[in-house]
């Protein structure tokens, strides 16, 4: 059996069933995202590897609770999510406050493509100077909207995938994203910098 052909339900309904080898399957398909999503929030690649591995062992758990529906990604991050914010909470304010602060850090890919398309009357100095403009200016919003817009842009989840993670509606979703948007752009406008229109929700998003 070629376990890595099959997709996430299929690999799903044979985890249900106790076959090891589809839950290894799952654990490669999705052990560097989820290690890079945790590494993102804090900064420490043994806590996320930690965090990674306590995922699995939860979907595991919940492996029942699961209905195969085409929808796989955000149920397995509304898992990641919770882990995340129960492990914020075990450590304390501090580790809120570095979680929040290093939401950003380590997109290099997207904040990059972000760089490459900035309009306006001043250049940024850098892509460096950008991503710690948008790594600040992340930290000012709410946590739901930030989280909405690192799952969407950073871990690339659709939105339907992200109203999943965060056990929300859709349209709450589309909302929190689209004020995350707003005020990221408000607030680089501030500092004489115009981001693209690509960034507003495209057709295919209004549409949902």
């Amino acid at each position: 059996m070629d376990y890595t052909a099959l997709n996430d339900d299929e690999l799903m309904r044979r985890i249900q069933a106790g076959e090891k080898l589809a839950f290894e399957a799952m654990v490669d398909r999705y052990q560097n995202q989820l290690q890079g999503f945790f590494f993102r929030k804090n900064r420490d690649l043994q806590l996320a590897e930690d965090l990674t591995q306590d995922t699995f062992l939860r979907l595991l758990e919940k492996s029942w609770d699961f209905l195969p529906s085409g929808r796989f990604r955000g149920w397995l991050f509304r898992i990641a999510y919770n882990i995340l914010i129960d492990d914020v909470r075990r450590r304390g304010g501090d580790a809120l406050t570095k979680s929040i602060r290093n939401s950003a850090m380590g997109d290099d890919d997207v904040l990059a493509r972000m760089t490459d398309t900035m309009l306006g009357p001043e250049a940024i100095a850098s892509g460096e100077q950008f991503r710690e403009i948008v790594n600040e200016l992340l930290a000012t919003l709410s946590n739901e909207q930030r989280m909405t817009f690192i799952l969407h842009h950073f871990e690339e989840l659709s939105l339907p995938e992200v109203a999943d993670a965060m056990r929300t509606l859709l349209p709450t979703t589309k909302s929190r994203l689209r004020l995350a948007r707003e005020k990221l752009r408000t607030m680089l406008l501030e500092r004489n910098i115009v981001l693209p229109l690509e960034h507003e929700l495209d057709e295919s998003e209004r549409n949902l």
